[in-house]
């Protein structure tokens, strides 16, 4: 074997790898984006609600766009996920709903940024809280002023407010601020009009003991549940 035949091998064999490496740099970003919008599909639908209510056949749908993250429903944490800027679809039972969010903006910073400095400015509203009334099957969405600059953000995001609004284009109601204290009337599941009044809900609605301790806990003050905690393991 002669040693031109040696080097025509193993170019041969040196192109072919390197065709290799081309073809699956191009195929990896494409397998990528297919694995990430197949998890997005799996999580685009969350169900707001504990157990199995009879109506949760006729949820009606809310629409959340990645700038709004929604941290309770009714009371109930909601998951966060990996991807900050995600857009999700929240199942909600028909009837009175109650949703905590914030809104988040997110702007480039110009120039170089020491090590270590993030390269972006973030700018964050406070936590909001928005009720309205959700019928069987129908579909909502925020909506909200979506500011322009980063300097317009940082102006209107201490009043930032949002809108719900149906599937005729009427907002249904707008956000307000929210505080932690609003825990008590909203840790349950909504019930049908008649079925309990705001006071006795809580423990009322065919919760287990498991669920109520859960609801009292979140409601409850760090003192409380330090006491709690002594009396438990005395």
């Amino acid at each position: 074997m002669s040693i031109s035949h040696v080097l025509r091998v193993s170019k041969f064999k040196s192109s072919h790898s390197c065709r290799w490496l081309q073809v699956v740099r191009t195929l990896l970003p494409v397998a990528l984006i297919s694995v990430l919008v197949g998890c997005s599909s799996a999580v685009t639908k969350l169900e707001t609600w504990e157990g199995n209510p009879a109506t949760a056949v006729n949820a009606a749908t809310l629409k959340v766009p990645g700038a709004i993250q929604v941290s309770r429903v009714n009371g109930r944490s909601m998951t966060n996920y990996l991807i900050n800027d995600l857009a999700l679809d929240y199942a909600l039972l028909p009837g009175e709903n109650q949703v905590v969010f914030t809104y988040k903006t997110i702007w480039a910073k110009s120039g170089v940024v020491d090590n270590g400095e993030s390269k972006v400015y973030v700018i964050e509203s406070e936590p909001q809280v928005v009720r309205f009334e959700a019928s069987p099957n129908e579909t909502y969405r925020f909506e909200f002023d979506v500011p322009e600059t980063r300097q317009q953000a940082e102006k209107v995001m201490p009043e930032f407010s949002a809108a719900i609004v149906g599937a005729d284009g009427q907002a249904l109601a707008r956000s307000t601020n929210w505080a932690p204290s609003e825990y008590a009337s909203t840790a349950r599941t909504p019930l049908p009009d008649g079925q309990a009044t705001d006071g006795e809900a809580l423990f009322s609605d065919g919760m287990s003991s498991l669920e109520r301790l859960k609801a009292v806990w979140e409601t409850a003050s760090d003192d409380d549940k330090k006491a709690f905690l002594r009396w438990a393991f005395e």
